[in-house]
């Protein structure tokens, strides 16, 4: 942490980690192509000049600043996952997404979602490593359902991976809601439903 050199050989005068957390936040808040380099280096507290030394390119710095961020959700996914039953793995990822798309301590939503799905061309990049990160999770959803239709905690017959598909489809609309001002409240209540409608097995 902040430990590194630019160019002259003077230690930066600042904690990299921190900065770059900053710089997700923006990236968050307004979306790849929306994060200007004047947004960025104000939302980070350093200059251009720091910008590109410490983190290269702008797409370098969102590369840097993403895979931070999928690291931190894949880990809460795990987590929520790690349930005795499929019933109860769905229900902890889903509650667990509604709260963090509805924290206080970031912008409302999801990266993953708002950070550049109506990218450019000269982006697709981004929307791609975007996508790819969103795939991730769904593929941990789905490992975990297989699992359960191994062990017999499913009905049989159920087709896993569109379950995966319905379970994230509903995470990622509830990012969009969230960004547009839902309350955790009314996304739990979605919740609700869903798992009503997905109540294969008893709670």
């Amino acid at each position: 942490m902040g430990t590194g050199t630019h160019p002259a050989g003077r230690p930066r005068a600042f904690d990299e980690e921190a900065v770059l957390d900053r710089a997700t936040e923006a990236f968050w808040q307004y979306g790849y192509e929306g994060a200007s380099l004047s947004i960025l280096t104000a939302a980070m507290g350093i200059n251009r000049p720091s910008l590109y030394a410490a983190f290269g390119s702008k797409e370098q710095l969102f590369q840097r600043a993403f895979a931070r961020y999928q690291d931190t959700q894949l880990a809460a996914v795990r987590t929520a996952l790690d349930q005795p039953t499929a019933y109860a793995a769905m229900e902890a990822f889903l509650r667990a997404s509604a709260d963090g798309l509805t924290a206080d301590n970031h912008p409302a939503g999801c990266l993953s979602v708002q950070g550049g799905l109506s990218c450019s061309p000269e982006n697709t990049r981004i929307t791609e490593m975007l996508a790819a990160g969103r795939a991730a999770i769904e593929a941990a959803v789905a490992q975990r359902l297989s699992r359960a239709a191994e062990d017999g905690d499913l009905p049989e017959g159920v087709d896993v991976r569109a379950l995966a598909r319905f379970v994230m489809s509903l995470s990622e609309g509830h990012a969009v809601q969230a960004a547009a001002g839902a309350s955790r409240e009314q996304l739990h209540a979605s919740v609700d439903i869903a798992l009503r409608a997905v109540a294969g097995s008893p709670r």
